[in-house]
């Protein structure tokens, strides 16, 4: 009975010890965490510098003036009535031969009040006999009307066959005249024949 009441005290004094040192360790750690901290602190902020633009204003420099004013460039010449062709590299030509009519022989003088051509268009060398290298002649026949424009035109001769007709008739169709004048009125005039020829130059 002795010893349980001795080991009791024991235990309580224990007890009560562990206590009073808990309780003071709580009380330096408040203390500590409330304290400000030693030393300083320096915070760095960087402030960038306001940048200050100045305008500058450019005039454009006046260029000198010219000692002589440019010469006068030449004037390009238009060719009116020129064959085209695709065969590039080349050289062709087509001849027109005057025109005679069945009724009024040559109709070159004017004397009498005949027709008189005015315009004349070289035919289109076809494409392919020209990269043949083929040659000939077209002879149409057609009427020359009042206005002076061609009418009907038709093939009555071609050498080769049925190479150069279409181009042949496609320029006659171009062609303008003077038409024939009689007591003072213009008349059509039919059988007129014209001669294309279509060579290659070379």
């Amino acid at each position: 009975m002795k010893r349980f009441l001795a080991a009791l005290v024991v235990a309580f004094a224990v007890t009560a010890g562990l206590f009073y040192l808990m309780q003071s360790l709580i009380a330096g750690g408040e203390g500590a965490m409330s304290e400000p901290p030693k030393g300083s602190v320096l915070d760095f902020v960087r402030v960038k510098p306001e940048e200050v633009v100045q305008e500058k204003e450019r005039k454009p420099q006046r260029p000198p003036e010219p000692e002589q004013p440019p010469p006068d460039m030449p004037q390009p010449q238009m060719q009116n009535d020129v064959a085209e062709s695709d065969g590039a590299g080349l050289d062709f030509s087509t001849d027109v031969q005057a025109d005679t009519s069945l009724s009024g022989g040559v109709g070159l003088d004017t004397s009498d009040g005949e027709y008189l051509p005015i315009v004349k268009v070289q035919a289109v060398y076809p494409r392919r006999a020209l990269q043949r290298g083929i040659e000939g002649y077209v002879v149409v026949e057609f009427t020359v009307t009042k206005q002076g424009t061609v009418r009907d035109p038709y093939v009555i001769e071609a050498q080769p066959e049925s190479i150069f007709d279409q181009a042949a008739m496609d320029a006659v169709l171009k062609f303008k005249y003077k038409p024939r004048v009689v007591n003072g009125e213009p008349v059509e005039v039919q059988g007129v024949q014209n001669r294309l020829t279509f060579a290659i130059d070379g």
